[in-house]
């Protein structure tokens, strides 16, 4: 891990943190995501429309754990980090509204660098039509990036949550499965300048995305049950399959490596179908619906009586992901 000796990128100069101090730096990350609910003591949010319910979510990007200062770039990290939050509002099939961000920073940490990561948290968030309204500084032995969503779920229909899917539903995926991953082998084997056509997947860990309003499409449209794939295939979708008492057999064609992933493969000695069933932080939305693939998505597998999940039938060949502890 490391520590407050962290080697910030030479092109991010000017004034640290400490040297500026915690108001300033605050004016700097809200210039590069204003937003007329910030500048308060908390944020007061709109009114939430009738019938609808309040969606929250958080989670934490660690230096040296989640991300590498020499992989990722600070837009990168900070769009990452809201992202892994909007996708777990999107997954409930609700609507990312507004933000909060903590930072905990290194007192050498160049105010340029939280300057753009603050951009690339706005990128993602005007993406979503949300909001960054509020946040919290402080000095810390290693950069920290704490996101907390807030959604918006519409309507009378139930969100989608993991204890609903229902034998006799298709599973369906919107976004790459695996690209992560793979991105994540590249980096460690060739750093940041990967070999050329590779980029996509080198992007996909350091810069992943997701197309807004597929949680609420899915729901919209008849699905019952969902989750993103952050942990690893094999991972959430035990979890979900174990929450609804059913089994879940993943279509092998549906989900085979694509040529790229099988080039990086060959590249790093790796087999791609590890990535696949086991790699995560794609933050692809897996839905299941007794009605055909929703627009954005397509079908990946069935669901069945019986408990946890196959890959044609058959258990999977890796079922490992990604833990905390």
């Amino acid at each position: 891990m490391q520590t407050v000796a962290t080697i910030f990128p030479a092109r991010f100069t000017g004034p640290t943190v400490a040297e500026l101090g915690e108001k300033a730096v605050i004016r700097e990350i809200v210039a590069q995501a204003p937003s007329e609910f910030n500048g308060d003591d908390a944020a007061v949010l709109f009114n939430a429309p009738p019938n609808s319910r309040t969606v929250v979510t958080t989670d934490m990007a660690v230096e040296g754990r989640h991300f590498r200062l020499e992989w990722s770039t600070p837009e990168e990290i900070g769009g990452k980090a809201i992202i892994q939050n909007f996708a777990d509002v999107e997954a409930m099939g609700a609507r990312p509204v507004a933000a909060v961000l903590a930072v905990a920073a290194p007192t050498n940490t160049p105010v340029s660098f939280l300057r753009a990561l603050a951009h690339g948290i706005g990128e993602r968030v005007v993406e979503f039509s949300a909001d960054l309204v509020g946040g919290d500084i402080v000095a810390g032995e290693q950069l920290t990036v704490s996101v907390t969503a807030i959604g918006s779920l519409g309507g009378s229909l139930p969100p989608l949550t993991l204890d609903a899917a229902r034998p006799g539903q298709q599973l369906v995926a919107a976004g790459r499965i695996g690209h992560s991953a793979a991105g994540l082998a590249l980096l460690e084997h060739y750093g940041r300048e990967v070999p050329e056509g590779l980029e996509v997947l080198r992007d996909a860990h350091t810069s992943p995305r997701i197309d807004p309003t597929r949680g609420m499409i899915a729901r919209s449209t008849g699905a019952t049950a969902a989750t993103d794939n952050s942990d690893g295939l094999i991972v959430d979708l035990t979890t979900l399959a174990a929450a609804s008492g059913v089994t879940i057999d993943l279509d092998r064609d549906a989900i085979a490596p694509d040529a790229d992933m099988i080039r990086a493969g060959e590249l790093t000695g790796t087999d791609p179908w590890e990535w696949v069933l086991a790699g995560g932080e794609d933050h692809t939305i897996l839905a299941t619906t007794a009605g055909p693939a929703p627009s954005g998505f397509r079908v990946i597998g069935r669901v069945a009586k019986g408990s946890g999940v196959t890959v044609g039938g058959e258990r999977p060949a890796h079922s490992g992901g990604w833990v905390s502890f």
